[in-house]
């Protein structure tokens, strides 16, 4: 199993392909799975990496550690460590917070962001609902996650991926609730006008857990970033939908291609 050592904790990875390197980072409590419908079309042209995040899938659950800046750490480690060529990183969800804040804190690691139904600023407009989640998660946690998961899929989605979700959030470790905790307390908006790392969101159409309205809020303060919306998808696009993800992301990284080319 390829793990990596990294501060104070042990990151379970898959690195597989050739070519332009890509970094996925899966949302809060899944893991690199969750990109299944994504590898066997990337991997072809791009070196592809998928991470299981602290206190997540096949990775190891510390207590500590468990925070954007915990988590921007061991990415900056895992770049280092595997020696990947400036990636454009996609994350989901909460991953698209991980991935904005390596480009804000590190940009001359990353060539792009696409972060994908990334949460930004909208954990800090529900601060009564992020404090009550977190309560309900500490009270009853696989019948909290049980009842929020299903919101994040569009109606119709097939009940084996949200059992599947399900049970891999279950899976990880409790210390990830951290993230949930502070969550109201973070609010990109401030940081994203001096971005300079090429950034393009894309967004489920039907997204009830994070509004599109977040990732258009979010690009027009971000010079050159624009949004691509996936219709028929909710908050997990590369899951429901993931032809339809798989082209719009593969037309995000030809243009970011083409504007590296015209700069070089």
């Amino acid at each position: 199993m390829p793990s990596l050592d990294v501060n104070d904790t042990t990151l379970y990875y898959e690195d597989e392909g050739t070519g332009p390197a890509l970094l996925f980072l899966h949302g809060w409590g899944t893991s690199g799975r969750t990109w299944g419908a994504q590898l066997p079309d990337f991997t072809r042209d791009h070196r592809v990496v998928t991470v299981d995040w602290r206190g997540c899938g096949r990775s190891a659950r510390p207590v500590r550690g468990n925070t954007t800046s915990g988590v921007v750490s061991d990415l900056v480690a895992l770049i280092g460590a595997l020696r990947l060529d400036r990636p454009v990183v996609i994350g989901s969800s909460i991953g698209g917070s991980f991935a904005t804040e390596l480009a804000i804190r590190r940009p001359e690691l990353i060539a792009g962001v696409v972060p994908v139904g990334a949460p930004g600023y909208w954990p800090s407009t529900q601060v009564q609902a992020q404090a009550e989640l977190v309560a309900a998660l500490r009270r009853d946690r696989a019948g909290t996650v049980a009842g929020w998961v299903p919101g994040w899929y569009a109606p119709g989605t097939e009940s084996a991926l949200i059992d599947w979700t399900v049970r891999q959030i279950l899976d990880s470790g409790v210390y990830i609730d951290e993230h949930q905790a502070t969550a109201d307390g973070y609010d990109p908006r401030p940081t994203l006008p001096g971005l300079h790392v090429p950034i393009h969101y894309i967004h489920g159409e039907l997204d009830t857990a994070i509004p599109l309205e977040v990732a258009r809020t979010c690009a027009a303060l971000t010079p050159g970033a624009a949004v691509s919306v996936i219709n028929g998808a909710a908050h997990m696009p590369h899951q429901e939908l993931p032809d339809r993800f798989n082209t719009a992301l593969r037309a995000v990284l030809a243009r970011m291609a083409q504007a590296a080319r015209a700069t070089s």
